[in-house]
């Protein structure tokens, strides 16, 4: 059975763009299902490249895809629905939450590491 692995390359203008390398390189083209929210995505283009074995993936982004939230594309190989891939978007008011939190914990983390440092130098003084 073949092993396809899956890596992106890029994501630029609405599209996510990966290669697929199969093991072995002789491997029949895998069939890829890209999902968001259990629906299949349109438009989804899986073209063979000059090597053998590998093969050029395009997501379009859906427009519904873009708006507040999270949403999360699975990028599988439909006849053994193996993930291969995700990507996620992010916007809206969760994004600022998820930065504010992230950048709250360096904070405190940062002053930790100041205390310590400073406690350093007086011991060791």
């Amino acid at each position: 059975m073949a092993k396809y692995e899956l890596t992106k390359t890029r994501f630029l203008e609405g599209i996510w763009e990966g290669v697929i390398a199969a093991e072995p390189r002789d491997a029949p083209p895998p069939e890829v299902l890209v999902t968001l929210l259990d629906q299949p995505v349109r438009g989804v283009l899986v073209t063979e490249t000059t090597e053998p074995g590998r093969w050029l993936v395009e997501v379009p982004v859906p427009v519904e895809a873009i708006g507040d939230g999270v949403h999360t594309f699975l990028i599988r190989d439909a006849a053994t629905e193996v993930v291969l891939e995700s990507f996620t978007l992010i916007a809206g008011e969760s994004l600022g939450d998820d930065i504010r939190a992230e950048v709250a914990l360096l904070r405190a983390e940062l002053d930790m590491m100041k205390r310590a440092f400073r406690r350093h130098c007086i011991e060791t003084m």
